[in-house]
């Protein structure tokens, strides 16, 4: 579907008003053929796979533990992007990444943890804020 609409805006594209009408279009062109080609060729092997398969995705749901992680990381990726705009990156992306790591690593590691997040958050501050001139939150 993404390739079929890449072909259909890339087709709509203006003609060039010097040289050939149609030199702006080439390159998109072979990007869409190629993404086109590319999927269909993919799936026809998923078809082929899949009969010889059985579909075993939705197994990861049982382990009961990896999914609550999972709900957990995306209520803190949420709550990310609620406070971030109001407490700035610096605090917001402190508060996200040490969370973060005490789930990921548990509180054995807690210094390691917080280390980690401080020096992420302020070397990343840094970079885009003072040597990119990035306006950041």
């Amino acid at each position: 579907m993404v390739a079929i609409i890449y072909l259909v805006l890339t087709f709509n594209l203006p003609e060039s008003k010097v040289g050939n009408p149609t030199a702006a279009m080439n390159y998109p062109l072979l990007i869409g053929f190629s993404l086109l080609g590319l999927s269909i060729i993919y799936l026809i092997n998923e078809v082929v796979r899949a009969k010889k398969e059985k579909f075993t995705a939705y197994n990861i749901f049982a382990d009961k533990e990896l999914t609550l992680h999972v709900v957990i990381i995306l209520v803190l990726s949420l709550g990310y992007t609620l406070i971030f705009e109001t407490v700035g990156f610096l605090i917001s992306t402190l508060i996200f990444l040490t969370a973060l790591l005490f789930l990921v690593n548990g509180k054995k590691k807690w210094v390691l943890n917080i280390v980690v997040a401080v020096l992420f958050s302020f070397l990343s501050w840094y970079a885009f804020s003072e040597l990119l001139g990035v306006s950041l939150p």
